[in-house]
């Protein structure tokens, strides 16, 4: 291949006898002319095609975490909101909750999840320890695949925040709401979800997330005028303080709360299993890397069994012997393929199973009452 040069150009000569078309990309040419202007593109239509590219970003940043964390947080809301008085603490003129109010609140719990996950995955997958993790085992995510950038997404923390924000407040769940930024913030950027302290954290913010959830659907935001239903004036003045606060957990609501949180403490592994190789690359700590695959599993097959027990005899007395069937099968599938189904895929629906088994116990509440 010959290759003429002057002070004006430098033409590959073998290209240029291929093709006659100068636009051709096998040609390569630097000239001292100008070179063809590109055709104007719109702004407007520039704008729309990155509007529409939004709400898919969205998703691809939180797909994993919707199925296993936005869906069940607000399945716990719905479900425990149906158990009503037993745990929670309502005024006399709550009335009883509707088919199409339960619906409503839950899309709105739906939205609170989902865009407080948003959050904390916008952190998560920006962190440089995640870039490397991503890049070597889930580069479908957004940033290794190159649909956006580190700087962009850091960029629109600055948006989505404020706006996170500003739906806690409206949904009357401001305040787990900012301890949820806060864990969020100790997680990916001080490394707290590397640590000893990850499995911590995770159990303190599924609390937040359900109570939050529960609060929603039960109606937390809901203003009604003093006075409207009662005319006592003591319990005129528990109204107000309704209007305040919404329906509030009772002492029996925040136990149970609190004893889910620690079910998800002490099985939460499950969700590592999937993830050993990555996990070890970024040197986190997790159950599966600290005590060995193997007893792992055999932890998640002793203390799930026991936790569905535990629960269905909290349950159980106050309703049909029934009511323990689903969280018995599933948990029963769930110890069955921790055991016999070891690898990367079957652990990932495994990870599901457990959360599926997450929703049945929170069901036996509501069902207790039937």
């Amino acid at each position: 291949m010959s290759v003429v040069k002057d002070d004006k150009r430098t033409v590959n000569i073998y290209a240029e006898n291929l093709v006659d078309d100068p636009a051709h990309p096998a040609i390569s040419a630097e000239t001292d002319a100008e070179p063809p202007a590109e055709p104007p593109v719109s702004a407007s239509r520039s704008f729309l095609a990155q509007l529409v590219q939004i709400p898919c970003l969205i998703w691809a940043f939180t797909e994993s975490n919707f199925i296993t964390f936005v869906l069940p947080n607000t399945a716990f809301g719905v479900l425990s909101a149906l158990a009503g008085p037993e745990l929670l603490q309502t005024s006399p003129s709550t009335g009883p909750l509707t088919s199409a109010t339960i619906l409503w609140r839950a899309l709105l719990s739906v939205a609170f999840n989902w865009a407080n996950v948003l959050i904390f995955d916008l952190q998560n997958q920006t962190a440089p320890q995640s870039l490397a993790e991503d890049l070597a085992n889930k580069p479908w995510r957004p940033i290794p695949s190159g649909r956006i950038t580190t700087e962009q997404t850091q960029q629109s923390l600055f948006v989505a925040i404020p706006l996170c924000l500003a739906l806690n407040r409206a949904l009357g769940v401001e305040r787990e709401g900012l301890y949820i930024q806060v864990g969020s913030y100790v997680y990916n950027h001080l490394r707290g979800g590397d640590t000893m302290a990850r499995d911590v954290l995770i159990a303190v913010a599924f609390y937040l997330f359900n109570t939050a959830s529960l609060r929603i659907v039960a109606g937390s935001s809901l203003k009604h005028p003093a006075g409207t239903y009662l005319e006592d004036g003591v319990l005129e003045r528990l109204q107000v303080l309704d209007v305040v606060s919404g329906p509030r957990l009772s002492p029996a609501g925040y136990t149970w709360v609190v004893l889910i949180s620690i079910v998800i403490l002490t099985t939460m592994q499950v969700q590592d299993l999937k993830d050993q190789a990555g996990d070890r690359l970024r040197c986190r700590w997790t159950v599966p890397l600290a005590l060995g695959d193997w007893k792992s599993r055999v932890s998640l097959a002793l203390l799930v069994p026991f936790w569905t027990g535990f629960c269905a005899c909290v349950w159980w007395p106050r309703g049909h012997w029934a009511i323990i069937l689903p969280p018995v099968f599933i948990g029963a599938t769930v110890t069955i393929r921790v055991l016999t189904k070891r690898s990367p895929k079957a652990d990932s629906n495994t990870w599901k199973l457990w959360c599926l088994w997450g929703v049945g116990l929170y069901y036996l509440p509501p069902a207790s009452l039937i």
